[in-house]
């Protein structure tokens, strides 16, 4: 059983549910976007409220924190940047026709998905829409965003000139049950992918081994090759849908409405570590130093051993759903829909996982050290000896 664990700190501004929770790159700020229609810019330095980002007419559905601009989506069909300093609004997004689900901000572009059956990209500078990608035929929900020059040898491109001189892909997941990838140049869909029989909640990548990730509501997780746009692999334990997924060398992490994490070796397919006690679906998750911390419709976040899948803390105090958790300079921050921001300190878990995993790492030294010795003795005298290194 784990230890119960109390806030040290509770930020009670927002008047309605915080949906979503973005870090800074540099960590110094975090950003809630709220049921109420404003936005909030918190120091993680001190753990106060200093901005009031006030202009959306309806509730803000996502949020996006660079570290000198702010950007929030809405029901309202808009989005919005923000100056952090200020708090003033900078720009205004507008050409959606329905909610705004999702945003996602690389290099100079903004990528937006809507009830309305589009993704976008927008020039973050210049407040206007630069490409639309229709195809989709019900709301995105999910975006990610690569370059072809990650995945990509020269001699595989067969794209227009256009395409290979801005070689940025969108990837897409809806509830049309499709992921949909397409070439930001021209708004031409590069490939459809094809399998889940549910909608696509959650969409996690890895250029470099051109591999894509996405989770359903029918209960699996696809891998796929973001070239050939081949399904590779199925993951199919969970008893309902997957909600959140977070990749850490090649570990992948699941949540689920069926109140369990799961752990998968992705090479391979197994899945290794089931984590239980939740009490309701899980809806966030993050791995940090080898801690797994979850968020869950039952009003707690916790905290488990990632290797050996022991809960190790409970985070208690939250009155609904927490949306969304960040973690920084060994704190935890947990958004919920109760419209509370809570922070609590996990020195103590860190610290003691971290001397765990010093211990393992001297043991399994010393146990790489003897195999080592024993095959070459083996080899000595003309025998082979195959080892099995478990974890």
């Amino acid at each position: 059983m784990g230890n119960s664990g109390s806030a040290v700190k509770v930020c009670t501004d927002h008047q309605g549910g915080i949906n979503w929770l973005s870090l800074s790159p540099d960590g110094q700020r975090l950003l809630t976007g709220s049921e109420d229609g404003t936005a909030r810019l918190w120091s993680t330095a001190d753990s106060q409220c200093h901005g009031h980002l006030q202009g959306h007419e309806s509730y803000i559905t996502f949020c996006h924190l660079e570290n000198e601009a702010a950007f929030t989506c809405s029901a309202d069909h808009t989005i919005r940047k923000w100056d952090v300093v200020t708090g003033q609004c900078l720009a205004i997004y507008r050409g959606h026709t329905s909610i705004v689900n999702r945003i996602l901000v690389a290099k100079d572009y903004l990528f937006s998905g809507s009830y309305d059956r589009t993704a976008r990209c927008w020039s973050v500078d210049k407040e206007k829409q630069i490409q639309e990608f229709r195809g989709h035929r019900n709301c995105v929900l999910t975006l990610a965003h690569y370059s072809s020059r990650d995945v990509l040898e020269e001699e595989e491109e067969e794209e227009e000139e256009e395409e290979r001189v801005s070689r940025d892909l969108l990837v897409t997941g809806s509830t049309d049950c499709t992921v949909k990838v397409w070439w930001v140049s021209s708004g031409r869909c590069y490939q459809t992918l094809l399998g889940h029989t549910g909608a696509v909640l959650c969409l996690t990548l890895d250029a470099p081994n051109r591999e894509l990730f996405s989770g359903s509501t029918d209960y699996t997780i696809r891998t796929w090759n973001i070239v050939t746009g081949e399904q590779l692999k199925v993951f199919k334990e969970h008893q309902g849908s997957v909600i959140c997924l977070e990749l850490v060398n090649r570990h992948l992490y699941s949540g689920s409405a069926d109140r369990t994490v799961k752990c998968w070796l992705v090479d391979t397919g197994e899945r290794i570590q089931t984590y239980k006690a939740h009490k309701h679906s899980v809806s966030t998750l993050k791995y940090h130093a080898g801690i797994l911390f979850t968020g869950s419709g039952d009003a707690c976040a916790r905290a488990f051993n990632s290797k050996s899948g022991v809960l190790q803390k409970i985070f208690r105090g939250h009155k609904f759903i927490i949306n969304c958790i960040q973690i920084h300079n060994e704190l935890l921050y947990t958004a919920s829909h109760d419209g509370t921001l809570r922070i609590w300190d996990i020195r103590g878990i860190c610290k003691r996982n971290k001397r765990r995993l010093k211990k393992e790492r001297s043991v399994q030294g010393r146990s790489s050290q003897k195999g080592s010795l024993s095959r070459l003795f083996n080899n000595k005298v003309g025998c082979m000896v195959q080892q099995e290194n478990g974890e």
